[in-house]
């Protein structure tokens, strides 16, 4: 016999009441922002105190592909646990850790536009946010359903991992047009992953509903910051 209240949990954001739906888009947001200043302040803690410059160093020292490798693993197993956990709490450490995970896979990027890109860094946060801004107020406006993009996105996805794995392993750069390419892409899964917000996601699943956000904006702000960076 199935639980009534997992039952009625499971159920599409889209089918509650107005009151639901909006408690539940606004828990959604609020992790969300939660989370990116959770991220601001570690990079904050990391470079202030040395240890950034440090563990860049360090990092930059090893192959781009056990990082990468290292850092999809710990995407997926977040991802899986926040969406599949009906423990509150294992959900919520799913969060931390990705936002912890994204933070240190971040550092030597930082590390290097601190240094050889003066700005970029602040001007890739700007429209970084102003995209996801935008992009978010579209899926709100219009109401369309943008998850019919899922199986594309996946393609997508995995044909780009393809290209940074070939990139690290034969050392050939990818180039500017690959970071268009990948700042559309991280575009088109926000437009994704706002519309699971407002139609599919079931009522407690803000948790991973805010971690797929971040996961893409942390997306569009590594490949626009990689263009900034391109710049100079």
């Amino acid at each position: 016999m199935v639980d009534n209240h997992y039952a009625l949990a499971e159920q599409p954001v889209e089918t509650l009441d107005v009151s639901a739906r909006a408690t539940f888009i606004t828990r959604t947001y609020s992790h969300l922002f939660g989370a990116l200043l959770g991220f601001v302040a570690i990079q904050c803690a990391l470079f202030m105190t040395g240890a950034g410059e440090t563990l860049a160093l360090k990092m930059l020292a090893l192959p781009w592909i056990a990082i990468l490798g290292a850092f999809v693993v710990i995407g997926w197993l977040a991802s899986t646990v926040a969406h599949s956990a009906r423990s509150l709490a294992s959900q919520y450490a799913a969060l931390v850790g990705f936002v912890i995970a994204e933070a240190l896979i971040f550092v030597p990027l930082l590390y290097l536009a601190f240094h050889y890109a003066p700005g970029a860094v602040s001007s890739a946060a700007i429209v970084s946010l102003g995209g996801f801004a935008a992009l978010t107020m579209i899926a709100f406006m219009t109401r369309k359903d943008f998850t019919a993009w899922g199986s594309i996105l996946r393609w997508i996805g995995l044909c780009a991992v393809g290209a940074i794995v070939a990139g690290a392993v034969f050392g050939f750069e990818l180039g500017t047009w690959f970071s268009v390419g990948m700042v559309a892409f991280a575009g088109a899964a926000i437009l994704y992953d706002t519309s699971k917000v407002l139609h599919h996601y079931p009522e407690d699943r803000y948790v991973g509903a805010s971690l797929e956000l971040f996961a893409s904006t942390a997306l569009l702000f590594w490949y626009v910051l990689r263009i900034f960076m391109s710049r100079d």
